[in-house]
């Protein structure tokens, strides 16, 4: 049963919980660990993908522990395939619950996605149908997962290249039924949000209007890549160029929508830039910030 899995006795459970600042933090990936021990940089927090703390022991504990100590940290997951037709993945959610009571992560997410069917899992985050029926189905696997983590995740919107025929309901409904109904928080990628309005023709800012923005903990923001597609233009959203000034513009436009500050996180994950590129990313959301709301 989901509600009787077993804690992980081994760890200290002593840890308290550090929030998340409403400042700018940045992605930490594997090739960035030394230069940003080296620096420990001015930097409001950190995130990590919660999978690559599943294995024990290893340099990447040995990192994430003085992380911790000096940073609040977030966890982000890839690997919860909430929107799958398979049942939840219970050695996935046990592995994560031991993470999260060792690191003590101030924000834990996820994503509006599948990723596996038939026990197989793929390497994309794949949208789902806007439909009463897709929400039936995440609800309850949303309360079951918060349940047996003891607590609250973040729900994050991935970026679509296509409409499904059957779709009743836009992404902000569904991340707004969802919050209702399970009390998760949501995490909106900008980037994203950019790349499926363009792809899809919708008004982002019509999105933003309506999504229940009292219930927004995190925004992201990412780059992404331009690709010709038998003649049509498509943005893909690849994780691997700085932040684009359409982007960076929706951002700012997003922030004067809210009435209070939002932790915000520069994600980079592929073609990785150095570090201090990373940290200016961060240094100019942290200004437009600012400028938002002092």
């Amino acid at each position: 049963m989901l509600d009787t899995l077993e804690t992980d006795t081994t760890v200290p459970g002593s840890r308290s919980i550090d929030a998340i600042p409403a400042a700018a933090g940045i992605g930490l990936r594997a090739a960035h660990y030394d230069d940003f021990l080296a620096m420990a940089p001015e930097v409001a927090w950190v995130e990590v993908h919660s999978e690559n703390l599943f294995a024990a022991g290893g340099k990447v504990h040995r990192v994430m522990e003085q992380v911790r100590r000096d940073y609040p940290l977030s966890l982000h997951g890839v690997g919860l395939s909430l929107g799958s037709a398979d049942p939840l993945n219970l050695d996935h959610l046990r592995q994560l619950k031991r993470v999260i009571q060792h690191y003590a992560p101030g924000l834990v997410s996820e994503h509006l996605c599948w990723i596996s069917v038939g026990g197989r899992y793929l390497h994309d985050l794949f949208p789902l149908p806007g439909t009463e029926s897709m929400l039936a189905h995440l609800v309850p696997r949303i309360q079951q997962v918060q349940e047996v983590l003891g607590c609250q995740i973040l729900i994050e919107n991935v970026s679509a290249y296509l409409r499904f025929s059957g779709d009743a309901l836009p992404e902000w409904a569904m991340l707004n039924t969802l919050a209702e109904k399970t009390g998760c928080g949501l995490l909106v990628d900008i980037n994203n949000l950019f790349v499926s309005s363009r792809n899809q023709h919708f008004d982002p800012l019509v999105y933003l209007a309506n999504l229940h923005r009292e219930a927004v903990r995190e925004i992201h923001l990412a780059g992404f890549s331009v690709e010709e597609v038998e003649g049509t233009t498509v943005l893909i959203d690849t994780h691997s160029c700085p932040v684009w000034p359409e982007v960076w513009d929706l951002y700012a436009r997003s922030l004067r929508m809210f009435d209070h500050r939002v932790p915000t996180l520069i994600e980079w994950d592929s073609d990785l830039p150095t570090i201090d590129i990373l940290l200016g990313e961060a240094a100019e959301a942290q200004r437009l910030l600012e400028n938002t709301h002092g």
